[in-house]
């Protein structure tokens, strides 16, 4: 059964539309704090004022405990509670959850050394277009808050305890990603998505090498299982991947390698090999005045709950506008009826 701790985290989650509990103020505070003073972070460990950044990532550590505990909590009222208070209480600890997800995430994505400081966008919204309580507060927070659309979904029929991770790219993820890309995160999710898993460059490698510090990683119990990855300036990335990406790619995967490689999997070297070297379609330039950034997503059949979909999708969307993006697009091919339903079901 839950203990008390739990049962008092979950009163404190919810206490108020304007009052909350410990966790939820202590949840806030946080947040709030690290986003104010998040220009602090990028200084070298040598510099004079590096102390501001110590205090920074102590309070980042701090957070991302708070919300895994929270994350935990979900999981277990999923796998102890009775059926019929899981069903009341449910959709509201799963919204939290999703947004704690999503939030956690971005504060790691705030303390990457490598990431120039984030310009934070944002306005008032109008007092009707958030919910009252936590979740309406975290919500406001994001540098996508005002974007309500992207924060309301119905919780799944069948609630999941599955326990999911998301945090941006690392460097070691990033080792071997030499010319086609292939690192071990992108080889695994290549993996799990059965997407040609020969070339795991075909998925993520042009991201991994020309913008990898806004690719989010998914992850669950049974390793990745889920990625974000966007450019801020598409067309400026567009233009590096044609000129000089996809050469290097067609020059290691040439086009007579798909016909003597059935260790690897015929159909699937095939494909890669062909969508290498086959021309990208240029994006019109009306679609990039108004939507300057690219984002491409994805997760494995076996991610089943939304929520933790919509969570990569707010943690991308957030950076990018963090860094002055007013609009994204994405490709995909119309044959591609995957991805169709995968963004779709997003909205």
């Amino acid at each position: 059964p839950l203990t008390l701790e739990e049962v008092r985290m979950l009163v404190e989650l919810f206490y108020l539309p304007y009052h909350h509990g410990a966790l939820a103020q202590e949840l806030l505070e946080h947040f709030r704090w690290l986003r104010a003073n998040s220009l602090s972070v990028g200084v070298p460990a040598t510099a004079p004022d590096a102390c501001g950044g110590t205090r920074w990532r102590g309070r980042a550590r701090s957070f991302q405990l708070l919300c895994a505990r929270t994350c935990r909590l979900h999981s277990r009222l999923v796998s102890t509670a009775s059926r019929a208070l899981l069903y009341d209480l449910h959709p509201y600890l799963w919204d939290i959850r999703n947004m704690l997800l999503a939030a956690s995430a971005f504060v790691l994505w705030l303390g990457c050394q490598s990431i120039t400081a984030p310009m934070l966008l944002g306005r008032d919204a109008e007092p009707w277009a958030r919910r009252g309580g936590l979740f309406g507060e975290l919500q406001a927070l994001l540098p996508v808050g005002n974007s309500c659309d992207l924060f309301y979904h119905p919780p799944p029929l069948f609630p999941s305890s599955q326990l999911y991770l998301l945090r941006p790219l690392l460097p070691l993820d990033k080792l071997g990603n030499e010319g086609g890309g292939c690192s071990e995160v992108s080889q695994g999710l290549q993996a799990q998505l059965s997407r040609a898993p020969a070339l795991p460059g075909r998925l993520l490698g042009s991201f991994l090498s020309l913008s990898p510090e806004y690719t989010f990683v998914l992850e669950d119990e049974g390793g990745p299982c889920g990625y974000a990855a966007g450019a801020l300036h598409a067309e400026g990335f567009l233009q590096q991947r044609d000129s000089s990406w996809l050469p290097a790619i067609r020059h290691k995967y040439p086009p007579d390698l798909g016909t003597g490689g059935p260790a690897l999997g015929q159909d699937a070297l095939e494909e890669a090999v062909l969508f290498f070297h086959a021309e990208p379609l240029a994006v019109p330039q009306p679609v990039l005045r108004r939507f300057p950034s690219l984002v491409q997503l994805g997760t494995a059949p076996r991610v089943l709950d939304v929520g933790a979909s919509r969570s990569l999708a707010l943690c991308l969307l957030s950076a990018l506008r963090a860094n002055g993006s007013r609009g994204v697009f994405c490709q995909v091919s119309d044959a591609d009826r995957q991805q169709l339903s995968f963004y779709s079901k997003l909205g």
